[in-house]
């Protein structure tokens, strides 16, 4: 079963400032996790990272989160962002 890809509002407008390059790479990544998106090592752990997962562009310093909502089937990509500055946009 695959899951279909949705994008919140503040997410949506942070990954169109991206570069097309880092763009593509997070493009394919997501294209593999919306057949199996729980992947264990890439849970976060925390209070408010209850169905968060993360996808890392290590030599670009770029992550992504994104939210699995099992009952609505789907992959929902909440913050995008360097390293440094998008774990705080989950806890505020």
């Amino acid at each position: 079963m695959s899951y279909d890809l949705a994008f919140t509002e503040s997410a949506l407008k942070e990954f169109s400032k991206l570069n097309d390059n880092i763009k593509n790479q997070f493009k394919k990544k997501l294209m593999s996790i919306l057949e199996n998106p729980k992947i264990p090592k890439n849970k976060l752990s925390g209070s408010h990272a209850a169905n968060l997962y993360k996808i890392k562009l290590r030599t670009a310093g770029y992550r992504l989160l994104y939210e699995v909502i099992d009952n609505e089937v789907v992959v929902l990509v909440v913050a995008v962002g360097r390293r440094d500055k998008i774990y705080k946009k989950i806890n505020d």
